[in-house]
């Protein structure tokens, strides 16, 4: 098992050297506490990249894992927020770079002003993702049945997913001051764009049949970094709770996602999503629960360790619901 987290151990004791070179010991624990908090936000991204991997060649596999971590940890997690900054404040990049490195706290506050707009992004995209799984009509098993069999129902009404997202979205917009709700409601309108357009393109690339696999290739890829960048948004934002310095903020967070990228790795390895086949719901459901959460901070603050109980919680339900299916299967088999 710890072969499979060489990479991630080995980033995390330089990512904790360098935060103690940098600040002592109070920097080294802000980097330790991001790490953690990127990991039990994470949990369910890691299932769903996982579910997408599978259906692709190891070809595939590999290159999403050899490229992603780089764009992840460097390119989410570090570089998106400053072009976040560069464009609100209309500045090129390397001064919001050079904002961030010398006033950290006016860096933070033009990043935080930006909130709204990341929620609805974000929070439209991972909705999109959710309804993807659960209105999915030909879906076979069904975790929370009483639940899941009338979304899958729903699921045959054309473009549902895409009324439902927009819908919350709308309502949503009524949270934020008048100001804002057309920003607003373009980011939302601008993650169901983002969605359709990384997930149709990897559909059209595939095989013609229609179905909702999204397909190896460039798109598929742009998807999952899409669906990371809609979980690490948030987090990147709410990181500044704890520190202005983005050189701290990107070796927690980005530590946190070199585990995601091996926890994905083990999943698709140990062929996990087989053996506990709710897994994969209980991830979804995560999911969901995440991009409810985010249109929610539009008005009210959920802690993010709330955030992350929930979804580690929604995760651990469907591993214990899957061995009591597997030992009620093993019974009937026997019988």
């Amino acid at each position: 098992m710890l072969q499979n987290f060489k990479i991630p151990l080995s980033l995390t004791l330089l990512a904790l050297l360098i935060a103690y070179l940098m600040g002592g010991v109070e920097d080294m624990l802000i980097v330790a506490i991001l790490l953690v908090l990127e990991i039990s936000l994470s949990l369910d991204n890691a299932v769903v990249n996982a579910s997408v991997l599978k259906n692709w060649s190891k070809k595939w596999q590999d290159r999403f894992m050899t490229y992603g971590l780089p764009v992840a940890v460097f390119g989410m997690r570090f570089i998106f927020p400053l072009l976040i900054v560069a464009i609100l404040a209309n500045m090129d990049f390397w001064s919001a770079l050079t904002l961030a490195l010398e006033s950290p706290a006016q860096y933070a506050a033009i990043l935080q002003s930006a909130h709204h707009q990341v929620a609805a992004f974000g929070g439209a995209f991972l909705l999109m993702v959710f309804f993807q799984f659960m209105l999915d009509r030909d879906k076979e098993a069904h975790w929370l049945g009483w639940l899941e069999a009338p979304l899958a129902w729903l699921g045959r009404v054309a473009a549902i997913d895409v009324a439902l997202t927009l819908g919350v979205v709308v309502l949503a917009s009524y949270q934020v001051a008048a100001a804002e709700q057309v920003a607003f409601l373009l980011a939302g309108i601008a993650g169901v764009i983002g969605f359709v357009v990384a997930h149709g393109i990897g559909s059209l690339l595939g095989d013609g049949s229609g179905d909702r696999v999204v397909r190896e290739g460039a798109a598929g890829f742009l998807y999952l970094e899409v669906l990371d960048a809609s979980f690490s948004f948030d987090g990147v934002i709410g990181a500044f709770a704890l520190s202005n310095n983005i050189v701290v903020i990107a070796l927690g967070l980005g530590v946190g996602a070199a585990y995601i990228r091996s926890m994905t790795l083990v999943l698709l390895r140990k062929n996990t999503l087989v053996e506990y086949k709710y897994l994969e719901h209980g991830a979804f459901w995560a999911i969901g629960v995440l991009g409810a959460i985010m249109f929610v901070n539009v008005s009210y603050h959920v802690p993010a360790v709330v955030t992350g109980l929930a979804g580690a919680a929604l995760i651990g339900l469907a591993i214990v619901s899957s061995m009591i299916a597997r030992k009620n299967d093993e019974k009937c088999a026997v019988a």
